[in-house]
């Protein structure tokens, strides 16, 4: 039993791999599941899954996400801003030929293709068993001991930083590898490419994977594409704000069947091209989540969320070739104490 909590949720993952686990379901991509994703590789053909990371463009689709800034650094006497298109014969030596641009880059995490790490999302739950609800995130990590921030030098070597999650960062995922067999649930074809903002199902969903013979097989990271970055990608950094917040179909989150379809299914990463994976469940006086497959996924399975992919270009072929089945290879960044992180995802088939 993990010394963090004294009970943990129903259904949960918690302890599995330890009391000090921080991966939860990539656990599951295991050596032999690196070699299954090796085996789906017949061409040697590669497609990049990432949307230029600064799409979608303004900050209509979260009011908290901006695209990216750049700018040069300092310079050799710390003037800011000014290291950018230097000739080292005018500035620093005349002996010198070079010509130098170095910069800096102000990044959201979570503004383009990315993973949500397990510390994205916890809840308030009785892991002390004491009949009373605390905040706690996957395997009893706790806030402010484990995840801290806001505060000042939260990281504790006066970097700055005001937040850093000591437990649960994505830095896990990274040194860990994300390599392995992967499908595609090619929703988009199975649902006439509709741009309407759709719940789909559990039935829905069994109907598409029979149609197209998905396997899923344990350890196995599962795709799901709509339709909605390449939609991104057509507006080319200008979104319809009227149209970006509900578009496309989503993980139906509210069907009890879809959720116990993620647990049972020991699939180790849940990923679309679209905003969320889920959509939004109806309005409830009663104490809920706002985002039942985020706390399905990353707080009691500890599946980590990929979303905004960019899935056009796969889908098409797998199609035209009759396959749904690849090797993804989806690390995230090595930068410790992040909730989310952007990546470049590849599948090779």
């Amino acid at each position: 039993m993990a010394k963090r909590w004294a009970q943990r949720p129903e259904g949960s993952t918690w302890g599995d791999w330890g009391e000090d686990d921080e991966l939860g379901r990539i656990n599951l991509i295991t050596a032999e599941k690196v070699l299954e994703g090796v085996r789906e590789v017949r061409l040697g053909q590669t497609f990049c899954l990432s949307l230029p990371l600064d799409f979608p463009g303004g900050s209509s689709l979260n009011q908290r996400r901006y695209p990216p800034i750049t700018r040069p650094t300092e310079d050799l006497a710390y003037k800011p801003d000014t290291f950018y298109n230097v000739v080292a014969k005018d500035s620093i030596s005349r002996h010198y030929t070079d010509v130098w641009s170095d910069d800096v880059v102000t990044l959201w995490t979570q503004y383009s293709t990315q993973w949500d790490a397990l510390v994205h999302q916890g809840a308030l739950f009785d892991a002390d068993a004491d009949g009373v609800a605390e905040p706690v995130y996957y395997n009893g990590f706790r806030p402010h001991e484990d995840i801290i921030g806001p505060k000042e030098d939260a990281k504790g070597d006066g970097s700055g930083s005001v937040s850093f999650a000591r437990h649960l960062g994505l830095e896990h995922m990274a040194v860990h590898g994300v390599q392995g067999r992967a499908v595609l649930i090619d929703v988009a074809h199975h649902l006439g490419n509709t741009k309407e903002w759709t719940a789909v199902g559990m039935s829905a969903l069994r109907e598409i994977m029979a149609a197209d013979n998905v396997q899923i097989r344990p350890g196995d990271m599962v795709i799901l594409h709509t339709g909605f970055t390449q939609q991104i990608l057509d507006w080319d950094r200008r979104p319809d704000a009227s149209k970006i917040q509900a578009m496309y179909p989503y993980l139906d989150g509210e069907d009890p069947e879809v959720l116990a379809w993620i647990a049972d299914s020991q699939l180790s990463a849940l990923i679309a091209d679209n905003y969320a994976v889920e959509g939004w469940p109806a309005p409830s006086k009663e104490p809920h989540t706002l985002l039942p497959v985020h706390h399905l996924c990353l707080f009691k399975l500890g599946i980590p969320l990929g979303e905004m992919w960019y899935t056009q270009e796969l889908a098409t072929w797998l199609r035209e070739n009759s396959r749904s089945s690849f090797l993804l290879t989806a690390p995230p960044i090595r930068l410790p104490g992040t909730a989310g992180a952007p990546l470049i995802p590849i599948a090779t088939v």
